[in-house]
């Protein structure tokens, strides 16, 4: 007992230097108890007062974040006994994360289905606020057991968001749907993870002696464990194979769910992919499977996959997810390089792609808000009807698309010259494949894209009766996101200065 005192105290010492490296994510902590705790003092009436106190509490956790750039001027810090990374980079992705979620929490109360819900909205602040906790996790796991642990909080509060309308069948399904596919993605990323502890002997996967060890096991073995692993992630990314969840759940969800899901989850993934990957496809005593092989290919048959079956879908929201699944495909391509222009780009096309994407989204609860219209087709000569609210839906699917002067365009390209100057190094022919797959996919994603504002502007029919309460808030927040996506599209150093 004696012997273990030195280690403890030495332990307690190392925990209390971590916290100072972790200050958003206790605030997130202290913010989730607070709403929490007056949801459960003011019941219904609390909705709005949880959600002051949570938007509240995101710009102060924003601040928080801002502060953590001067702790990591002399490089990154790994804490917690290794179990998470601090690093500039990830600071960005979190950042990232609270300000799309501090719009998301206000969008929350705009859609009228999900307003009108008979329990209020309260508990779905307190859900949101655990998530986002969650999601700061996973952008900072680098153990095996904090990326476990990381995504399962994200997980289950997913499952909750989605079928938090309880009195919507639909949503129901799409809430059973999202927790049967969750839960056996879970277990086979659980198997992965006890057999590279049991390969390795250590969960602190991110090192050279753990992959040293991982070189003395059968390259077959080994590999198969890293894409038992790469599934569970997959999952929050929505690639193929593990994507069969996406249209059912994100039709079935209330629309700012969808936009929530379709948007932060996924900038948390892909910043854990950037922490995972690299001992696997930069490290030389690394024996199995070549990663970037894989990721190639399944990127490849994700984009392809994704925006083929966009083009057969009539309801918007469906047309959204399948396409939101070839913009994950796109987005592999620079994690497949894993340089530095890499991960500069995938953080600028991650934040323009979820700033169209809640734009997107939150234009269609403002046509569902005014006119029920829900499918491509209810959308026929409402473009001279709602001129501003067309035209910024224009401009936010020419951004998804990915044509100038968008930062949608700006973003592609700079994914598309990570992967050229890695091409012009190696001459890969998977890269190549990537690139040709990536250019002729975008100009798939035209003929689904437009036809919203094929119908909006060119088709006509009777106008339908007119809703009496106007979503001037909707319409006020995808004038601002048109706004930006144009201003980043010409002027990205906005952003790129601070990666």
């Amino acid at each position: 007992m004696h012997d273990l005192l030195p280690h403890i105290s030495e332990s307690l010492s190392h925990v209390f230097g971590s916290i100072r490296y972790f200050v958003p994510e206790v605030y997130l902590t202290l913010l989730f108890i607070i709403v929490l705790i007056t949801d459960l003092i003011f019941g219904k009436r609390s909705a709005q007062l949880c959600r002051t106190i949570a938007c509240a509490g995101l710009v102060l956790i924003m601040f928080k974040d801002l502060q953590q750039i001067a702790l990591v001027v002399d490089g990154e810090h790994f804490i917690f006994s290794n179990m998470l990374l601090v690093s500039r980079i990830g600071i960005f992705f979190k950042l990232s994360i609270d300000v799309l979620s501090f719009v998301l929490l206000l969008y929350f109360t705009w859609d009228n289905k999900l307003n009108a819900h008979q329990k209020g909205l309260s508990d779905l602040y307190s859900i949101t606020i655990a998530s986002i906790l969650g999601l700061h996790l996973m952008v900072m796991a680098v153990n095996l057991l904090s990326i476990y642990l990381a995504i399962e909080l994200v997980s289950l509060a997913s499952y909750l968001m989605v079928a938090y309308r309880t009195e919507n069948a639909f949503s129901t399904e799409a809430g059973l749907k999202y927790v049967l596919f969750g839960a056996a993605s879970s277990a086979i990323m659980l198997y992965g993870i006890s057999l590279l502890y049991g390969f390795s002997g250590s969960l602190d996967i991110v090192f050279q002696s753990s992959i040293a060890q991982l070189s003395k096991v059968n390259p077959i073995s080994s590999s198969f464990a890293v894409i038992l692993v790469l599934i569970g992630i997959g999952f929050k990314l929505s690639f193929v194979p593990v994507h069969f969840w996406v249209p059912d759940v994100y039709q079935g969800a209330s629309t700012p769910i969808t936009a929530y899901l379709s948007t932060v989850p996924k900038i948390a993934a892909f910043a854990l992919l950037t922490n995972f990957l690299p001992p696997f496809m930069l490290a030389s005593s690394w024996r199995g499977f070549d990663i970037g092989i894989i990721l190639s290919a399944v990127g490849i048959v994700t984009m392809i996959a994704g925006n083929f079956a966009a083009v057969m879908q009539s309801n918007v929201k469906r047309m959204l997810a399948y396409s939101s699944i070839g913009h994950t495909g796109f987005a592999l391509m620079a994690v497949v390089v894993l340089t530095l222009q890499g991960v500069s780009a995938i953080t600028y096309y991650l934040l323009v792609y979820s700033a169209a994407n809640i734009g997107a989204l939150a234009l269609a609860s403002y046509f569902t808000n005014e006119t029920g219209a829900e499918e491509v087709e209810h959308y026929r000569g409402l473009g001279l009807k709602y001129p501003i609210a067309s035209v910024c839906f224009v401009i936010i699917l020419i951004s998804l698309t990915g044509l100038p002067v968008t930062a949608g365009f700006t973003g592609k390209l700079f994914v598309f010259s990570a992967v050229y100057a890695v091409y012009q190094q190696t001459h890969n022919i998977w890269l190549m494949l990537l690139m040709i797959t990536g250019a002729l996919t975008t100009v798939v994603s035209l003929f689904y894209y437009l036809k919203i504002p094929l119908n909006l502007f060119l088709k006509r029919k009777e106008m339908p009766e007119i809703s009496g309460i106007k979503s001037m808030n909707l319409l006020i927040l995808s004038i601002i996101v048109s706004f930006m996506l144009i201003l980043l599209g010409i002027f990205p150093d906005f952003v790129l200065r601070y990666l």
